[in-house]
């Protein structure tokens, strides 16, 4: 007998069809899965076995043949287990019922208990522009896969219940569409728990207007990581658009929950100075995303910067421009999105008093060159903004003076972000440090002093291309808090002034 079930596979973040057809026909008792299958998708056989009996029905005594098409694309993971099995009891008549716009993801255990798999989101997005109607999962994956509006979830716990839907005996009921509740959004770290440091808030300020690049340089307990972690609470809401790439992202990597199944922050990314090159970029056999594209639509904050390893922080560099990382191997290539605001902090030397107005750096001058040159001239270049984090006076700590809070700072960054969306209305661009150098000079005008300034600065400091492409955006975002459509010339200088401690530090 032949049956054929839909099911959906998944190859980085690329999902796709895939028809499990099945054949049981008289011959030496074997149970066969082809397709261009990995080791996982092999043991299913087993998998499938132990559930059949543990529901009191016997295998076949049989030739079975399973193909999962089509069969020149890779299929990998547990992921089909659900529709396997289907599959074997449709080929034995044990369900009659039209499967048809039925799709069915899930891996089995062997007592027939259907667990949670990765990569659910993507999987049921590609199904619903495919028109598949009814999507079958694990109840651990319903949430996640209910946020999706225009296809019936339905949650199986178990191989017995999967059967007893299908004769009709006990039907299974769709999930509802999930919408997250509106605490969800609710930030629970504010920028009124900074204390002083002002300068370095309305810097940052403007970073989260523009959606810059910015590195912070200061001595210990200065403010600098509880500076980059309070961002995300001044950066303008998730749109759903964008909730659904982050969370595509996360799902595949296994990062989401029944409680939070979509992503509903932008994503704060603080991974450890000893991180890999393939878990900052991404990577493995079948390449999985890395650090900076979980931070996709967020901020990736890399602390105590120079202690990375260069050659990991080298590779960054592309990303940032090209805003996706690309990862090639055998099994094929995928591209993950990355666009982020990169936030590093570090300290100026080994000792971090280098520079301090009141205590004195024991490193030597060669150990101070050595720390600061691991950070490169091209990865420098990639920050559009140089914040100095100076030391914190005790008036500032002792002060009882109530400090802005990031509620308040986010109505500015908003503001500015709306008179963005309206400039780029029709393009891909969604912020300013998005401007492509086509549109450069269309979307950043200057008046005649501006420009004098910017060429002064220009020569005076022999910027680079990309430089010059930097300060200008920032102008443009300054501009924007200002509510200023031309660029000026305060805007320039302010722009510039961010600029200026690669000559204070970089230079000796």
């Amino acid at each position: 007998m032949f049956a054929k079930v839909a099911s959906l596979g998944l190859f980085g973040l690329n999902a796709f069809q895939v028809d499990v057809e099945i054949d049981i026909s008289r011959g030496n008792p074997m149970f066969e899965i082809v397709g261009m299958t990995d080791v996982v998708v092999r043991e299913s056989r087993e998998r499938i076995r132990s559930a059949l009996r543990s529901c009191g029905i016997n295998f076949p005594v049989a030739s079975v043949m399973v193909n999962l098409a089509p069969a020149d694309t890779k299929k990998s993971g547990s992921v089909h287990d659900m529709a396997i099995f289907m599959a074997v009891l449709k080929a034995m008549q044990l369900i009659s019922v039209d499967t048809d716009g039925c799709a069915f993801i899930g891996e089995i255990s062997l007592n027939g208990d259907m667990r949670r798999i990765n990569g659910v989101l993507p999987m049921v997005l590609l199904a619903r522009e495919c028109g598949i109607k009814s999507v079958f999962v694990p109840c651990g994956n319903a949430s996640e896969a209910s946020v999706v509006d225009g296809v019936d979830v339905y949650p199986v716990e178990s191989a017995e219940q999967l059967i007893a839907h299908f004769r009709n005996e006990r039907r299974i009921q769709p999930c509802s569409h999930y919408m997250p509740p509106e605490t969800a959004y609710n930030e629970t770290i504010d920028f009124a728990d900074v204390r002083g440091q002002q300068s370095a808030k309305k810097a940052l300020e403007i970073a989260a207007a523009g959606g810059h690049n910015a590195l912070l340089i200061g001595s210990p307990g200065s403010g600098k990581s509880m500076l980059a972690k309070r961002i995300p609470s001044i950066l303008p809401p998730l749109t759903f658009e964008e909730s659904l790439e982050t969370t595509k992202i996360h799902s595949i990597s296994g990062l989401l929950t029944e409680d939070e199944p979509i992503i509903t922050k932008r994503p704060f990314r603080s991974p450890h100075h000893t991180i890999s090159a393939a878990g900052l970029a991404g990577g493995g056999t079948i390449p999985h995303p890395g650090e900076v594209s979980l931070a996709h639509n967020g901020v990736l904050f890399l602390d105590e910067l120079a202690e990375f390893d260069r050659r990991t922080l080298e590779i960054l560099r592309q990303p940032l421009e090209d805003r996706k990382v690309t990862i090639s191997r055998s099994a094929g290539t995928v591209s993950y999105p990355c666009t982020i605001m990169l936030i590093g902090a570090m300290n100026p030397c080994p000792c971090g008093y280098y520079g301090h107005p009141k205590r004195k750096c024991i490193c030597s001058k060669q150990k101070v060159t050595s720390y600061l040159s691991k950070i490169s001239g091209p990865l420098l270049d990639r920050f559009d903004l140089h914040i100095e984090a100076s030391p914190v006076e005790y008036a500032d700590l002792s002060s009882t003076a109530k400090e802005e809070s990031s509620a308040e700072v986010r109505k500015r960054v908003i503001a500015a972000r709306k008179i963005q969306e309206e400039r780029f209305r029709g393009t891909d661009i969604t912020c300013n440090a998005l401007i492509t150098p086509d549109k450069l000079q269309e979307m950043c005008p200057m008046d005649e002093p501006a420009q004098m300034l910017m060429k002064g600065v220009f020569d005076k400091l022999g910027l680079s291309a990309r430089a010059y492409d930097r300060i200008l955006k920032v102008a443009r975002t300054i501009a924007d808090i200002d509510n200023s459509e031309v660029i000026k010339k305060q805007h320039v200088a302010a722009a510039a002034q961010y600029r200026s401690l690669d000559r204070k530090y970089w230079s000796e």
